[in-house]
């Protein structure tokens, strides 16, 4: 026994040791010799598996709280998952939309951009194009100016010019002159009225006398001389004298004459061969060679009218051109008296004026030198 004693105790012990609970066929009679030999040993085995199953419990507990918790956690990751994407799919959309919005006002910018180069490009070629017009028209006045000094300078009243008062001519050398070439409405009024007017009677013969309002009226004007018609000087002889003399049948046309001389824009040329210039076409209504633009008459045109810079050409028989030219010499001396070329005295250029009106009045009735 004592040796069965000590056999036991070198047996390591039975506590924590996983043994089935069921034994096979082969052991059944081993436990229970065992258990007839050892006496209380079938008290321990009892507590060995007590403890076995308590472990067995408190694993499986574990393990189902480990997979409730590892079921949180995944249910949690997944909810941030599913906000990051809907996150992530706002921002793409403000993305797109930011780019969208982007490309949009490049492409304005450059538009724009693009825009106000052709209005630049149009405004450069619309500057340059007046710049050479006014340098011509400075070229022509100068040249215009040389030529009028030459005439109005050396007129005074002890010496006149002669060309400037044919009335001072003698009848065989107050003939009218011919080969009237390109004139602008520009040209020297005083040259053109020689040409354009009626041969007056001597000077010895002509009684003249100062009407005092209009005589008051000049002196009112030539104190500040303008080209503004509200002025009673002027509004007189619109009325008067400028009016009736262009008012032709044709009055749209007429209008448009008028404009044009007021701003010294008038062309009037000799028609060569009574032909239509190459590459001029000429307009509806224009007229033509043997058809007034202005009176709609059949009359044989020798010259036409061209309105600044338009291109068209207007055929005018005689009498409208006699009625044209003596409002363009109106103009054009009132001109040379605003800019101060004309030095005569106050009354001399009174007589001038009133002569000029005089031939407005009387292109008006229809009477104009044969030559024209």
């Amino acid at each position: 026994s004592q040796v069965s004693f000590e056999e036991e105790s070198q047996d390591p012990p039975a506590v924590g040791h996983w043994k089935p609970l069921m034994p096979s066929k082969g052991d059944k009679e081993e436990p229970e010799s065992g258990c007839q030999d050892a006496g209380g040993v079938h008290e321990p085995q009892s507590m060995e598996q007590l403890n076995v199953s308590r472990l067995r419990s408190s694993s499986v507990e574990i393990r189902e709280k480990g997979s409730e918790f590892l079921r949180d956690e995944l249910h949690k990751a997944q909810k941030e998952l599913k906000l990051k994407d809907k996150e992530c799919e706002r921002l793409s959309k403000v993305r797109e939309q930011l780019e969208q919005e982007l490309e949009e006002l490049t492409a304005s910018l450059f538009e724009e951009a693009h825009k106000m180069v052709r209005e630049a490009n149009t405004k450069q070629a619309a500057a340059e194009k007046q710049l050479r017009e006014a340098r011509g028209k400075i070229d022509m006045l100068q040249a215009e100016v040389t030529a009028l000094k030459t005439l109005v300078i050396t007129s005074t009243p002890s010496s006149p010019n002669r060309e400037l008062h044919p009335q001072l001519q003698s009848p065989s050398k107050a003939g009218f002159r011919k080969g009237h070439g390109r004139n602008k409405s520009t040209s020297s009024a005083m040259v053109s009225a020689a040409s354009q007017s009626v041969a007056p009677e001597p000077a010895s013969r002509e009684c003249k006398e100062v009407d005092s309002i209009l005589f008051a009226e000049f002196q009112a004007w030539k104190e500040s001389p303008t080209l503004d018609k509200s002025c009673s000087f002027l509004d007189r002889i619109y009325r008067e004298d400028v009016g009736p003399c262009l008012d032709f049948t044709k009055q749209e046309l007429s209008e448009l004459v008028r404009v044009a001389v007021e701003q010294n824009t008038l062309t009037i040329e000799p028609v060569a061969s009574q032909t239509v210039p190459v590459g001029k076409v000429a307009a509806e209504g224009c007229g033509g060679p043997k058809k007034c633009a202005l009176s709609g008459l059949p009359r044989t045109c020798k010259h036409r009218i061209m309105l600044g810079d338009s291109g068209n050409y207007y055929y005018i028989s005689p009498s409208c051109r006699a009625r044209i030219t003596a409002v363009c010499n109106f103009f054009t001396y009132i001109r040379y008296i605003q800019q101060g070329l004309v030095r005569q005295d106050v009354e001399l250029m009174f007589w001038e004026v009133m002569r000029l009106r005089r031939e407005m009045s009387l292109a008006k009735l229809g009477f104009y030198p044969s030559e024209m």
